[in-house]
């Protein structure tokens, strides 16, 4: 490492890196440097000119935002010129800047607002008229108003550089720039709204959040968005009961600032006016609401009589209920009812990847190390559309690090775009194109391989042995779909395995075998919808389904209990890369309860209260951390930040089931049975073409 540069700015000493930029050196050690354009991350622009400052020895102000630190240099930043400098630049700003800030949505965050109050430029010398053009709505999320933009071009690199999208350019010069979409009037994008949050002012503006409240009047509640694997924080902007936005301008989570469509707007399903309220049992073929208590009376009963003749009852669980939930269920099922015919959706190979990673440690990949490693190997999936957070570290790595690339997928994808080399190949036979890749894979220094459903089995034992044939370091992420679809495999959510990859030495049904079961008794449904592409062979099975909406396997039930979102809730996730977050409620949702609470109360009906212990998230957490391998996180750890898993290190000596995985693949603008409740995920026009290529890929 080269010797740390010594300077000086406001009388103090400091020392930084060299090429180290004397905005960020300034930022480091608590001095402001005030600026419009500057954005960590993304290219210098150097357009606002409000960072100027004064360098002795040279002969005029100088912009800190491009302004590398030097031996011996004296930087001042806060003199009489420099004030000067920034109030008229505050003042060359708003000469056509509307004076709207008391309706402005921008109000109380507008970093523009803030310097004026701070440089005091109160009034200006101008007398023209000022220039106005008409806001225009570019997409039902993404609004600009052109008078307020003060052309700092940072949408235009968040775009371009953080999404790899490009969408946003600059059309007309001078005072007349403006900037523009991709397709004249619209958007054709990834609609993030990365471009809303990193607005300075309130040129951009979000079409849910509107006009809707100020910052000062809401409650911001960080929990972890409930769509993808990814694991992103959101937080949440709470008034009255009611989500009125997300974002996570703190960043405070793994993801920084980053969000997708999904984590930033998609969370309006919670408030669908197709919620389930109310507890409902099918009478005369009908299903009528109920009472909690006849609802938790009647499954009870039957579940009791089940169990006392030992009769078949099976359990399919979900990968977006929390690990506490998860841990739970499998818990109370083969505890309570005796029965070890506990599945889901299993969307990813996770278990024969840590199998056949056994005898080792660290070999997991975390979403930090696809910002920080030299290389990346991605097969079979679309990151940018089935994994946008996990797409976008790599990007940066990309951008930051000249991280090399490569991809061997059946059809295109974002990262050819700035791939060292990308190899097409049918889903499943990609391993087939490892040779292709040794040379050039074993050149580099460290590499993260991550993978998607098309791998699995005896090939993701292969891409194992065929990463420790590389001779560097090599890590590895078996992508999978849902919020907690890793979680649900920790938490022992299958018949072959108990919590922490532990052997269940019993026989039990998947959900496949379950469907097609004609002796089973009973089928308990745990926010899943099993039935939304398959039918139940037997028509005479109990079935009793807790979810948010009345879904096609609700329909199918005789029992009906409606479920708590997880905005709703408290508890942990785990995500893709192992990594283990707080769920922290919200929201609540009258008549709704918790798949925890809805568990526990089905347990003490029974009378089986004393075998599952207490519904409480943290005192089942503290059971998990005493229980599953890899776990033994305290809570107090989780609210700082997340914390990684390490359940590899020894052999999983059950037949991992690669029949059973499939992942569903979603895009941007879908996720599972969510999605189809999400009015915003559902208005742009990005999610129909999905859909409309979706149905024709689907019939030819």
């Amino acid at each position: 490492m080269a010797d740390l540069v010594k300077f000086t700015i406001d009388g103090r000493e400091l020392e930084a890196a060299p090429g180290t930029l004397v905005i960020e050196a300034a930022k480091r050690n608590g001095i402001e440097i005030p600026s419009f354009c500057y954005y960590e991350g993304y290219s210098l622009q150097a357009a606002c000119r409000m960072c100027l400052v004064e360098v002795e020895k040279m002969p005029k102000m100088q912009v800190a935002c491009t302004l590398p630190v030097g031996a011996g240099m004296v930087i001042h930043t806060d003199t009489e010129q420099v004030r000067k400098a920034r109030k008229s630049t505050l003042e060359f700003l708003l000469g056509n800047h509307p004076l709207d800030c008391p309706v402005c949505d921008k109000g109380g965050e507008c970093e523009l607002q803030d310097m004026v109050f701070k440089y005091g430029a109160g009034e200006s010398r101008f007398t023209e008229t000022k220039l106005h053009v008409d806001e225009v709505q570019w997409s039902p999320v993404v609004f600009y108003d052109g008078p307020r933009c003060i052309l700092c071009f940072r949408c235009v690199r968040a775009c371009d550089e953080g999404m790899g999208v490009g969408a946003l350019g600059v059309v007309n010069r001078g005072a007349a720039s403006l900037i523009a979409p991709n397709h004249g009037d619209h958007l054709e994008c990834d609609e993030c709204g990365q471009c809303i949050d990193i607005c300075p002012v309130g040129a951009l503006t979000s079409g849910a959040y509107r006009y809707q409240t100020r910052p000062w009047e809401m409650e911001h509640v960080g929990t972890i968005c409930t769509h993808c694997g990814d694991g992103c924080k959101t937080t949440l902007g709470v008034r009255h009961d009611e989500i009125l936005r997300g974002n996570n301008r703190d960043r405070s989570g793994i993801n920084g600032e980053f969000l997708c469509v999904k984590g930033r707007y998609a969370y309006d399903f919670y408030d669908n006016a197709e919620r389930l309220q109310s507890p409902m049992i099918r009478v005369g073929g009908k299903l009528e609401p109920v009472s909690w208590s006849k609802a938790l009376e009647t499954i009870a009963n039957k579940f009791g009589a089940i169990r006392s003749h030992s009769g078949e009852i099976g359990v399919i669980g979900s990968n977006h209920t929390s690990n506490e939930e998860n841990y739970f269920l499998q818990k109370f099922a083969r505890q309570g009812l005796n029965t070890n015919n506990i599945d889901h959706h299993r969307t990813g190979d996770v278990v024969t990847l840590i199998d056949a990673l056994s005898g080792t440690t660290g070999q997991l990949a975390t979403t930090q190390d696809l910002y920080e490693k030299k290389a990346f190997l991605v097969i079979g999936s679309d990151l940018a559309l089935e994994h946008p957070f996990l797409s976008f570290q790599i990007r940066s790595s990309h951008r930051h690090h000249a991280a090399r690339i490569y991809t061997i997928t059946a059809e295109k994808v974002r990262e050819d775009n700035y791939a060292v080399q990308s190899i097409r190949r049918p889903a499943g036979q990609e391993i087939d194109a490892l040779e292709d890749l040794r040379v050039s894979l074993a050149a580099e220094p460290e590499l993260v391989i991550l993978f998607s459903d098309s791998v699995k089995g005896d090939a993701v034992r292969k891409l194992v042995e065929f990463g420790q044939s590389l001779g560097n370091s090599v890590k590895y992420c078996a992508l999978v779909d849902y919020s907690n679809s890793r979680g649900a495999i920790d938490m022992g959510l299958v018949p072959e395995l108990l919590p922490g990859y532990q052997p269940s030495g019993a026989r039990g049904l998947s959900v496949q075998e379950m469907l097609a079961s004609q002796t089973l008794e009973a089928l308990w449904v745990v926010g899943a919808n099993p039935l939304k592409n398959a039918q139940m062979a037997s028509k005479k099975t109990f079935v009793v389904v807790q979810d948010m909406f009345l879904t096609e396997t609700a329909q199918r039930a005789d029992v009906v209990l409606p479920a708590a979102s997880a905005y709703e809730k408290n508890g942990t996730v785990t995500n893709v890369c192992g990594e283990v977050q707080r769920l922290t409620r919200a929201v609540s949702r009258i008549g709704a309860k918790t798949d925890l609470e809805i568990i526990g109360l089905i347990a003490k009906e029974m009378g089986l209260a004393s075998i599952v212990g207490p519904w409480v998230p943290d005192a089942v957490y503290n059971e998990i951390r005493k229980t599953v391998k890899g776990y033994s996180i305290p809570l107090a750890m989780l609210a700082v930040q997340a914390q990684q898993t390490a359940p590899v290190n020894g052999r999983v000596p059950v037949e991992s089931r690669p029949d059973l995985v499939h992942s569903a693949h979603n895009d941007l603008f879908a996720s599972g049975t969510l999605g189809r409740y999400s009015k915003v995920l559902n208005s742009v026009m990005e999610s129909r073409m999905s859909r409309s290529e979706n149905e024709e890929m689907a019939t030819s």
